[in-house]
């Protein structure tokens, strides 16, 4: 039993010994060699990669440690993914950090143990474990945010984070510490029994729901919890608002699936009219407000608002204690959309860090003027990934957004689900009006610059990838939407 307790949680421990050895090893590394503590954390995330991907190969579901950790093919897929980003993160941020002095151990190890926290939150089938993974994020982002030291703006955002993501934390272990009040268990499985048999304080019960939706709207950004986003994405260095915009992401789908699906079923009405709440505030206010940005990591940032939306809509729309299919379909929905949108957002700060250079940020939309001329290749690029976000056919993006509004529209959708339908349809048109701003700067505006645009061949390699990532998905979608309906009906017991 112990041996199959330390190989379920195989890729954690390992990312662990790495991110330590990576830490330790960076100390007797010189400046002019810190590309060596750079292949060690590439080569790390390569052997995890191989480890976490068992329980897609095997197709299995274990509990491990009297079932407070839990390893499945959902938990894989999310789990590459977050790596994936990891991975796309120091690679991009490989010229970008060496100029700003930003390329040091710290980089590199922090971003391991903030990955190690991402993971440890898609594996968690406890409250207390859920919040041992999010504490050991947060506290790492906290460092990353504020890795520029003397950088006034990196200080202001990494205090508005850590307050912010604090008091975030804060409803989050109120709202378990009612559920446990309410129900006297910490185990997920426990919990949706319990409820289901009616051995639960029922106002105790509806406030720790409430609180836990609270907590889940920060980390996903949803408004109105997402005051925090703009500055923070604008004042951090730029790889680690590509991290945040990404893995993060992914943990707060499975804390949210577990928690809510999972763990209380029975109040499905209740926390899915919260989410219908959150959803329609986030895509009115992310998408218009972000018509009025002119710099491009605020935009992102309102962005995500809006994009967080059209996921809740999905993740209302499972039909708990239901028809299985129709479950699987809406969550498997949920899981496609996060996994590609983590992607194309990856390749937008790629190319955000590739036309950086020394004491120039490229962040204004301004700063994309002429591209399509300057480099039509990577105007190309950003112009696939912007496009993709914007839910246009024939990109990924458009394919996100199909599944999710056709998941919330199924057999036997309530005039609700589709009127939500409909706004986000109508709010997905907005949202592409200031991509399509960017599109046409880059096409159509005259340069202002003249810099030869640089990058190690290693992020020009990667990034192009990334780019037509977002085209070959979007034209054939049905493998990557099938790992992701599989993985779902897996975790619900299919």
């Amino acid at each position: 039993m112990d041996a199959l307790n330390f190989l379920a949680i195989a890729p954690e421990t390992l990312l662990l010994a790495c991110a330590g050895a990576v830490l330790v090893a960076d100390l007797f590394i010189s400046d002019a060699h810190r590309d060596v503590s750079y292949g060690l954390a590439l080569a790390s995330l390569a052997a995890v990669a191989v480890a976490a991907s068992g329980p897609l190969r095997s197709n299995a579901v274990q509990y491990a440690f009297g079932g407070m950790f839990l390893t499945d093919p959902m938990t894989a897929v999310l789990k590459l993914t977050a790596i994936l980003a990891t991975a796309l993160t120091l690679i991009y941020a490989r010229r970008y950090a060496r100029v700003r002095e930003l390329w040091r151990g710290e980089l590199f190890s922090l971003s391991l143990f903030a990955l190690l926290g991402v993971m440890t939150m898609i594996s968690a089938n406890n409250l207390l474990v859920i919040y041992l993974g999010l504490e050991l994020q947060s506290l790492s982002l906290y460092a990353l945010v504020a890795l520029r030291r003397d950088h006034a703006r990196s200080t202001e955002a990494a205090m508005k984070y850590f307050v912010l993501s604090a008091l975030a934390s804060g409803f989050l272990l109120y709202g378990m510490s009612m559920l446990y009040g309410a129900a006297g268990t910490l185990d997920v499985n426990d919990l949706a029994r319990r409820i289901t048999g009616g051995q639960v304080v029922n106002v105790a019960l509806i406030l720790g729901t409430i609180f836990v939706v609270a907590a889940i709207g920060f980390k996903f950004a949803a408004a109105p919890f997402h005051m925090w986003v703009p500055d923070v994405y604008q004042g951090a260095p730029t790889p680690i608002a590509l991290f945040l915009a990404s893995a993060p992401k992914l943990a707060a789908f499975a804390i949210t699936f577990r928690l809510l699906v999972e763990g209380m079923p029975q109040l499905a009405v209740d926390w899915q009219r919260m989410l219908a709440l959150l959803s329609v505030a986030s895509l009115a206010i992310g998408n218009i407000t972000a018509i009025a940005q002119t710099n491009l990591k605020r935009l992102l940032g309102y962005s995500t608002v809006g994009q967080m939306g059209f996921l809740l809509l999905a993740l209302l729309a499972g039909v708990v204690g239901g028809n299985t299919s129709i479950t699987a379909g809406a969550y498997g929905a949920a899981m496609f959309y996060v996994v590609t949108y983590a992607v194309s957002t990856a390749g937008c700060f790629g190319v955000i860090l590739l036309l950086s250079r020394e004491g120039f940020e490229a962040e204004e939309i301004a700063d994309f003027a002429g591209l399509g001329r300057r480099s039509p290749w990577y105007a190309f690029l950003m112009t696939l990934l912007l496009l993709s976000l914007a839910g246009l056919p024939p990109f990924v993006g458009f394919e996100a957004k199909f599944v999710v509004l056709q998941a919330l529209v199924s057999e036997g959708a309530n005039p609700v689900n589709w009127s939500l339908a409909v706004a986000g349809v109508l709010f997905s048109f907005v949202g592409a009006f200031y991509y399509l701003r960017v599109v046409k700067v880059m096409w159509f505006d005259e340069s202002t610059q003249t810099v030869t645009i640089e990058g190690d061949h290693a992020m020009r390699f990667v990034l192009s990838l990334n780019g037509v990532a977002v085209l070959f998905f979007g034209i054939l979608p049905q493998s990557l939407l099938a790992l992701c309906n599989g993985a779902v009906l897996r975790a619900l017991g299919g």
